[in-house]
């Protein structure tokens, strides 16, 4: 008997998935259970299972096709079974060939802001043409390959479809090939200044910058990705209707920079991140303030007594957010563990969908990045989420001078359907106390 295969919902949030990649050709005996394609979803790359036995007869779909959930895109069967009632007027599978330019464009991430390149470069031999759009890479990618002088057609890429990503680039950096790639330092000053210029002037020379996206002509339009397009839905459910108000707070971060010294001159078992002890501080102060560890249900407020706790990981193809489950429970080494863990998963597109559902409250840092305050959208149903800044030393006037203290700006959004003012206060305040007090952390 005949088996259809369909696109199944692999998360919990997929509503269409992009076939990534057809591991059985038509002809191939398939064994119930086995792997038929590799397909992304709203949040990681997932396996398609057969779900029987027999010969795929027909796939519906090509390669980085798109399909709606329960939509048919292939047909198992017996070698010589009538199938043409299963098919229909079902499309064959378009050919990639017709599709290798779609595909490319598809691959690349929209969330990328595209900088427009400010001059030809003197020397357009340096770089390859391979690079100009033929190999599929992501644009971090793009740019680690420019500041380290490789040619990404020398690199072998292990993303989706064979897309070259970072880990790609730096396993490439590290085992240079035997001729060395072109350097594109000389090329990328512009010819109407030379490079030696700037020191006439005392001045630094500019530092090179690789565009974050290559734009062939005046635009570029590139279809979005299923991250993205679940990106752009969910945050539009959230920034409309949800009525959010915010709270910033500075801290101090002196005893937490002190007490990361004292844990990693204990050795690399012991060392930690700020953001391990921010995470941690915001999950004890979750079990002492429930009222903001909430979702908003539409005519009920849900208060959970466990603290699942949402960390927002910026990923080639845009920002998902793993879950560390009762992280109030953990200590600060268990806590930087898995969520360094969960992170390097999370940009390889590998989490599980149990890894990246069911949070109760989200954090989103973006100090590493050199920011000092920002506000961060809330993830429904979820009714907050803290944003955190860089830590940076800044004068503070203390005993009738000014002293030099590490400081920390985050900024709490809140639903205000949930979550009123002082509530939101209150529980700041025990998150600042906690980082300016991190001992109280360790009991």
């Amino acid at each position: 008997m005949a088996t259809k295969v369909m696109m199944e919902a692999l998360s919990p949030t997929m509503e269409e998935g992009r076939l990534a990649k057809w591991l059985k050709a038509e002809g191939d005996t398939i064994a119930n259970g086995d792997v038929l394609a590799e397909v992304e979803t709203d949040k990681a790359i997932m396996e398609l299972v057969a779900r029987g036995a027999g010969v795929l007869r027909k796939r519906l779909i090509g390669d980085d096709s798109t399909a709606p959930v329960g939509q048919l895109i292939g047909v198992i069967a017996e070698a010589d079974e009538d199938i043409s009632a299963l098919l229909g007027g079902a499309a064959p599978e378009a050919t990639p060939d017709a599709k290798a330019d779609a595909a490319s464009e598809a691959s690349a991430p929209v969330e990328a802001a595209a900088a427009a390149p400010t001059a030809a470069p003197a020397a357009p031999a340096a770089a390859p043409a391979e690079d100009s759009g033929r190999v599929k890479a992501s644009p971090l990618a793009r740019r680690m390959a420019t500041e380290q002088g490789l040619s990404l057609s020398q690199v072998q890429g292990t993303g989706p479809g064979g897309r070259v990503v970072r880990r790609d680039v730096e396993a490439a950096a590290s085992n240079p090939p035997a001729a060395p790639a072109p350097r594109p330092a000389a090329s990328t000053a512009p010819t109407a200044a030379p490079a030696s210029a700037p020191r006439a002037t005392g001045k630094p020379a500019a530092i090179p910058v690789a565009p974050a996206m290559e734009i062939d002509g005046d635009a570029r339009d590139v279809p979005l990705t299923q991250m993205r397009k679940t990106i752009a839905r969910r945050l539009a459910e959230s920034i409309g209707p949800v009525p959010t108000f915010y709270l910033t707070a500075e801290i101090d971060m002196t005893a937490v920079v002190a007490l990361r010294e004292q844990m990693a001159a204990s050795g690399d078992a012991f060392k930690v991140s700020v953001n391990d002890v921010i995470m941690k501080a915001v999950a004890m102060a979750l079990a002492k303030h429930p009222e903001c560890n909430a979702h908003w249900l539409g005519d009920t407020i849900r208060y959970h007594a466990r603290v699942h706790l949402g960390m927002a990981v910026a990923t080639d193809d845009g920002l998902i957010v793993p879950v560390i489950r009762d992280a109030d429970r953990k200590g600060l080494g268990a806590i930087g563990r898995e969520g360094k863990e969960l992170a390097g998963r999370a940009r390889e597109r590998k989490l599980k969908p149990e890894e990246y559902t069911g949070s109760t409250f989200s954090v989103s840092n973006l100090g590493m990045f050199g920011i000092d305050q920002f506000t961060a959208i809330i993830n429904p149903p979820e009714a907050a989420i803290l944003a955190v800044g860089a830590t940076e030393t800044r004068p503070v006037w203390e005993n009738g001078a000014f002293v030099p203290k590490p400081r920390m700006r985050v900024t709490l959004s809140c639903d205000h359907r949930v979550i009123d003012g002082a509530v939101g206060a209150r529980f700041l305040q025990t998150v600042r106390h906690l980082l300016e007090h991190p001992y109280l952390m360790l009991y």
